[in-house]
């Protein structure tokens, strides 16, 4: 199996800066874990993507978040980060995980972490 664990969340003002960090345990050595990606997601809204990073380092973003948001992995601690800089109020949500993970090559499913809140305050 696989679990997602996810930190660095917390509160920042407007314009600051957060770090936040999924790790991705794994259990034995039949799974694998492919694309990995952060979403958000507000009370009574969907759960939207804000960056995805591949197996090979291809990254992905959300429009509002390009140029300020940078994802990047460290595929053998099986970590994914997000640096958040110039962070502004739209960007409170509670921020998940995801890992799309393969058994013995083939697609087992998507997994989610638990969610981290982001509280950027003006």
């Amino acid at each position: 199996q696989v679990q997602l664990v996810e930190s660095g969340g917390g509160l920042v003002q407007a314009g600051g800066s957060l770090r936040l960090s999924c790790a991705a345990s794994v259990s034995g050595t039949l799974f694998s874990i492919n694309h990995m990606a952060w979403y958000r997601q507000t009370p009574g809204k969907q759960r939207d993507l804000v960056a995805g990073i591949s197996r090979g380092g291809n990254t992905n973003y959300e429009d509002s978040v390009k140029g300020r948001f940078t994802i990047s992995r460290d595929s053998a601690k099986n970590t994914v980060y997000l640096q958040m800089n110039s962070l502004k109020p739209e960007d409170t949500a509670v921020y998940y995980c995801k890992a799309v993970v393969s058994k013995l090559g083939r697609y087992d499913g998507d997994y989610w972490g638990q969610g981290t809140q982001v509280t950027v305050s003006s």
